[in-house]
């Protein structure tokens, strides 16, 4: 006579005693249907995790949302040990990824690192960018060619969520190899 353990509370009792199926030996036919209904839910948790997941692949605007966040986050990594673009400072306030062109007016640069550096928040939100002292610095930080080739014209971009994917991926990858090389 072997003991069995049920599979629904792990409680030890001899086999003759047990409610036996297929699957697995319970106390009763309670514990069974019990542990019938926990496995259905979490089969039903697991399918809805994986809708979400389908569903958040494909809404353009979480995936403009994330890959931004990465894009920002490394810009403030890259010029962690730089001061603010714009004023100069290197103060203990909170650093913002600044886009010299804005990304609401020239969407097609959003994710070019030339066109992005780090800003301190009031240069960025209370003086809006503090673009007449941006420009000299970024002069000054890549050139005029480069300067000159920002605000020069350019073909609209649309993305995809499958390119805004990919440049997500792309900039956690470039974090990574920032974060490790300090």
């Amino acid at each position: 006579m072997g003991k069995r353990k049920c599979a629904y509370c792990g409680e030890r009792d001899y086999k003759e005693n047990m409610f036996i199926t297929p699957v697995s030996a319970f106390c009763d036919r309670d514990h069974a249907a019990k542990y019938a209904f926990k496995n259905k839910q979490k089969g039903a948790d697991k399918i809805h995790r994986e809708n979400k997941r389908a569903l958040k692949d494909n809404d353009k605007s979480f995936r403009d949302k994330k890959a931004q966040a990465e894009f920002n986050k490394y810009i403030r990594l890259r010029d962690a040990d730089l001061p603010c673009i714009s004023c100069g400072r290197n103060h203990s306030g909170q650093y913002h990824a600044g886009h010299y062109r804005s990304r609401g007016a020239h969407p097609e640069l959003r994710f070019e690192e030339l066109n992005c550096h780090k800003q301190c928040a009031p240069c960025n939100n209370h003086l809006s960018g503090n673009i007449s002292n941006y420009r000299p610095a970024l002069i000054e930080k890549i050139g005029q060619g480069k300067v000159d080739w920002i605000e020069g014209p350019h073909e609209v971009v649309k993305y995809t969520c499958q390119d805004l994917k990919e440049i997500e991926l792309k900039y956690k990858e470039k974090i990574k190899e920032l974060t490790e090389s300090k």
